[in-house]
C-alpha cells in the first residue's frame, strides 16, 4: 500500500490510493494517468460535463447513465472507466478533480518526480522552461514536473513552490518590500 502524505488525504486521497494500487497491480499506471488527464481536460473544456460531475441535482442513475455514455463516446475503457463508474455509484463523482490531483501526486512520488508550481508574469519559452527545470533538478536531485501558471499581477520574476518550500522572486514582492521599508524609514 502506498504511504499517505499530506498531499494525498481525505476521500479523494483514499480513492486515488485505491486506483493507484489497482493500476500498479495491472502495470497500467501510465495508461490510467493518461486517461485521467484526458478526463480532466474534458471537464475543463465542457461546462456541461463539469456540471454533471459536480451538481448534486442529478440522481445517481442519471449521472451513471450520462457518464457511461460520455466514457463510451470518448473511448475510455478498462480500469479508468470502471473506477469513474465506481465513483459515480458511490456518489463521489464530485470529487473527481481532487482524486485526479491526488493520483498525479502518487504517480509522481512513485516515479521519483517532484512537481514544482511556478507562477510567472508571462508565458515562458521552451529555453527558459528547460533552464528552470534543470536548475530545480540540480537543487532536488530528482526529475521535475513543472506546473506553470501565468499571473500578470506579479509584474515580473517568478514564484516557485517546491514541496513545502517557496521562493518568491517576483517584482511585485520586491516592490512591496521597498514600499514597507520606505514607510518604516519615514
Amino acid at each position: 500500500m502506498a504511504a499517505v502524505d499530506s498531499s494525498v488525504s481525505g476521500v479523494s486521497g483514499r480513492y486515488a490510493t485505491a486506483l493507484f494500487e489497482l493500476a500498479r497491480e495491472d502495470k497500467s499506471i501510465d495508461a490510467v494517468k493518461a486517461d485521467l488527464d484526458r478526463f480532466d481536460a474534458m471537464l475543463a473544456d465542457s461546462p456541461e460535463l463539469a456540471r454533471l460531475v459536480r451538481s448534486p441535482v442529478f440522481s445517481a442513475d442519471t449521472q451513471a447513465k450520462a457518464l457511461a455514455a460520455v466514457l463510451d463516446k470518448a473511448g475510455f475503457g478498462g480500469t479508468t472507466a470502471k473506477f469513474l463508474k465506481v465513483l459515480t455509484a458511490n456518489r463521489r463523482l464530485f470529487a473527481v478533480t481532487e482524486v485526479i490531483r491526488a493520483f498525479r501526486a502518487l504517480v509522481a512520488r512513485f516515479k521519483g518526480e517532484v512537481t514544482a508550481e511556478v507562477t510567472v508574469a508571462e508565458t515562458l519559452n521552451k529555453k527558459n522552461l528547460d533552464a528552470l527545470t534543470t536548475a530545480l533538478k540540480s537543487v532536488t536531485g530528482k526529475d521535475i514536473t513543472l506546473n506553470v501558471k501565468v499571473d500578470p499581477s506579479i509584474i515580473g520574476g517568478l514564484v516557485v513552490k517546491l514541496g513545502s518550500r517557496m521562493v518568491d522572486s517576483s517584482l511585485r514582492t520586491k516592490l512591496n518590500s521597498i514600499k514597507h521599508a520606505m514607510k518604516e524609514a519615514g
